[in-house]
């Protein structure tokens, strides 16, 4: 049964400009498969982030993964990714391991250690590179490549939406890596930008440009999407640089990026695609 590819791909377009143009770099039948992938992992992310009863949201999303790799679909983004699962492998480990993560947004704390906030990275990031991987033709080879890629993406995330998460009461800044910039958590609550605090930021984007550039060299497995993956990449490294250009305040308001701005990042995603 051939999805509401309408339905799907709006779902993208309400939530990720960033993805939707990314995306429309796919060629043929994997444009869509990239939409199918990014739907079912919307919903889950909308049933932690927008539901009133979250935990009962997560498991019908979860059931409707179920269904999905079941070939029993019931919703048009369940039709999608069934869709999808007859063309390429996606693993369903993944999205188990995705669901771990939103179990964590659930139930945060606090992350100790900059290990831990990676580990959060690939399970809410990461998967989605083992997802689009087969989409893009990589075989294992390329999968360490996308879940970096996909890692470095969510702690650009991480870093731009410090504000809006305190405000949601979760903190993703590792607790020792707070510590010994001597970074309080009530410093950030009265929205304290000081000397620690940006260098805080920037260790954490060091951090970030690195996974950038191991991810990026995974550009060679794909032999459909590389210039989707490229303008994704590009367009969250500019929220970086936006950052920094900001003096890293992200306590205040939201860093993004223009329609301008991203349309200007895609003659080097083009040719980022060739490299």
């Amino acid at each position: 049964m051939e999805p509401d590819w309408k339905a799907v791909a709006s779902i993208i377009r309400h939530h990720s400009a960033t993805f939707y143009y990314g995306s429309l770099l796919f060629q043929g039948e994997a444009r869509k498969g990239a939409w199918a992938v990014y739907g079912a992992c919307r919903m889950g992310d909308d049933a932690v982030d927008q539901s009133k009863e979250a935990l009962r949201d997560l498991q019908t999303w979860w059931s409707g993964i179920e269904r999905a790799y079941a070939g029993n679909p019931k919703q048009e983004w369940e039709k999608g990714l069934s869709w999808a699962l007859e063309r390429w492998e996606i693993p369903l480990q993944a999205f188990r391991d995705m669901r771990q993560g939103f179990l964590t947004d659930l139930h945060l704390g606090h992350l100790e250690t900059l290990e831990e906030l990676y580990t959060y990275c690939y399970q809410v990031a990461g998967t989605v590179g083992l997802m689009i991987a087969p989409i893009g033709g990589a075989g294992p080879e390329g999968y360490p490549a996308a879940i970096r890629l996909g890692q470095a993406m969510q702690l650009t995330n991480c870093l731009r939406d410090v504000g809006e998460d305190l405000a949601l009461g979760r903190v993703y800044l590792p607790a020792a890596l707070m510590r010994q910039h001597g970074v309080s958590l009530e410093d950030l609550r009265q929205g304290r930008v000081t000397g620690a605090y940006v260098a805080l930021m920037r260790e954490l984007a060091r951090e970030a440009r690195r996974l950038y550039r191991d991810g990026l060299r995974g550009l060679r497995y794909l032999n459909n999407g590389r210039g989707a993956v490229a303008l994704a990449a590009l367009q969250y490294q500019g929220i970086l640089d936006k950052l920094e250009l900001r003096g890293w305040d992200n306590l205040h308001s939201r860093a993004s990026l223009s329609g301008l701005e991203r349309v200007m990042l895609l003659p080097r995603a083009i040719w980022l695609r060739g490299v």
